[in-house]
This record gives C-alpha cells, sequence and structure tokens, in this order.
C-alpha cells in the first residue's frame, strides 16, 4: 500500500511538472495534482479489496472441497464377501452329523447313549450302544476337519479383502473414506475370530464325545466282567449243527 501511494505521489508530480514546463500559449485543462493522487489511492484500494475477496472465495472453495472429500463414501467394500465366508462357516456347523450342536439333543443323547448302563440289556445291545457311541466320536472328527479345511480355504480370501482394504485405506481422499476401511478391516478380524470359535468348538466337540466314549466304554467293561464272574446257569453241551 505505501508504494502504490508513492507511485500515485510520483505521478502526480510528474503531471505537475508537465503543466510547469508547458509554453504560456497553450490552452491545458486545471489538473488537481491532490486529487489524482486520492483517485489513485481509492482505486489502489478498491482493487485491494477485490483481491482480499477473490482469495476468501478461494479458500471458501477449497474449504468445500475438502468437505465433499471428508463426507464421500469409500468405492470397496468388502462386507459382502465377509458373509459369505461367515455363512459358509455357519453351513459346515449346521452339518454336523448325529449329535449336532444343540443343547436338548445332546442331553437326549447322553441319557440314552451315555448314561449308566443297564444291568438287565443284552450282550448285543451292549454291543450296538458301544459302535453307536464309536460313529459319534467319528462323525464329530469328521465334521472337525470339514470344518477345517473350509476355514484354511477362505485364508486366500481373508489375504485379498485384507490386502484390498488396506489399500483403500492408504488412498482414501478424506476421513470418512479412512473411517469405512478401518471398519471394514475390523469386521474382516471379526469374521476370523468367528472361524476361530467354531474351529474350537468343532474340536472340543470331538474332544469331548471321544472322552465320553472312552468313560462310557470303562462302565461297559464293568459290567461285562462282573456278569462273567457272576454264578449263574452252568454250561450246559449240546449238539451244534456247523454245515447244512
Amino acid at each position: 500500500m505505501t508504494s502504490i501511494r508513492r507511485l500515485a505521489a510520483a505521478s502526480a508530480f510528474a503531471f505537475s511538472l508537465t503543466f510547469l514546463n508547458a509554453p504560456a500559449s497553450a490552452q491545458f485543462m486545471v489538473f488537481d495534482p491532490t486529487n489524482y493522487a486520492q483517485n489513485v489511492l481509492t482505486a489502489a484500494n478498491t482493487l485491494q479489496q477485490i483481491n482480499n475477496q477473490i482469495t476468501s472465495l478461494q479458500n471458501e472453495a477449497r474449504m468445500l472441497i475438502n468437505q465433499g472429500r471428508n463426507l464421500a463414501n469409500l468405492p470397496y467394500s468388502s462386507l459382502q464377501t465377509i458373509q459369505q465366508s461367515i455363512s459358509q462357516t455357519q453351513q459346515l456347523l449346521r452339518e454336523a452329523q448325529r449329535i449336532a450342536y444343540d443343547v436338548q439333543q445332546i442331553d437326549q443323547a447322553f441319557s440314552t447313549q451315555y448314561g449308566p448302563i443297564n444291568a438287565s440289556a443284552s450282550s448285543a445291545s451292549l454291543v450296538d450302544g458301544a459302535r453307536q457311541r464309536w460313529q459319534n466320536s467319528l462323525s464329530a472328527l469328521q465334521d472337525a476337519m470339514r470344518l477345517q479345511a473350509g476355514i484354511v480355504q477362505s485364508i486366500d480370501t481373508a489375504r485379498s479383502e485384507a490386502g484390498a482394504l488396506i489399500s483403500s485405506s492408504q488412498s482414501a481422499l478424506g476421513v470418512l473414506q479412512a473411517s469405512q476401511a478401518g471398519n471394514q478391516l475390523l469386521a474382516l478380524q471379526s469374521k476370523q475370530l468367528a472361524d476361530v470359535t467354531a474351529l474350537l468348538a468343532s474340536q472340543g466337540r470331538a474332544q469331548s464325545l471321544e472322552l465320553a466314549r472312552n468313560a462310557e466304554a470303562q462302565e461297559q467293561a464293568r459290567e461285562q466282567m462282573r456278569r462273567f464272574v457272576t454264578p449263574g446257569q452252568a454250561y450246559q453241551p449240546g449238539n451244534v449243527a456247523m454245515f447244512h
């Protein structure tokens, strides 16, 4: 602003010298250096105000652009892939053979197949019960291995989704996109924790059924020993037809 005022004063002084050096016979308009300098200063102030307004508008435009970036949604979503992977794990759990993940069904099985040995049960009935308990343990082990295979197959999908989400987070334009990428990464971690929970449940189920089978086998062995040593009807020889 000081330089503009100096320029206006210098211009007024130059004009005054021009009028002073002009011939006496020439006719000129009356020039007021003070008025001219004031007009120049007024124009300079007006120009400065216009420049300030332009700068303010540019700052507001930048602020609106930044706000728009902060409110922009993340263009990538892994929600559908994560839900599909969780659904596959749930389907494997629902396909549990024989004794499923149901409290009532478990109580019923343990009251019939893993309960106290009936002293009046026949030997064939004892053998059949042992076979059923063995099949329960074998099916539980198979279910656990199937679930393990499903979780291992989903590792590549989890790795791909994690890479895509990290890339989206690093290239996020605003706060909202970065936050959405972080939320989807948390959802992916929750899915992995759910897989670990399901895996532990399937392994625990197989282990529990095997322990129950061993306990019942010991109880059955005691019953069979009792029957063997208990005095009863002696052996009676008889004729046996081996070949027809």
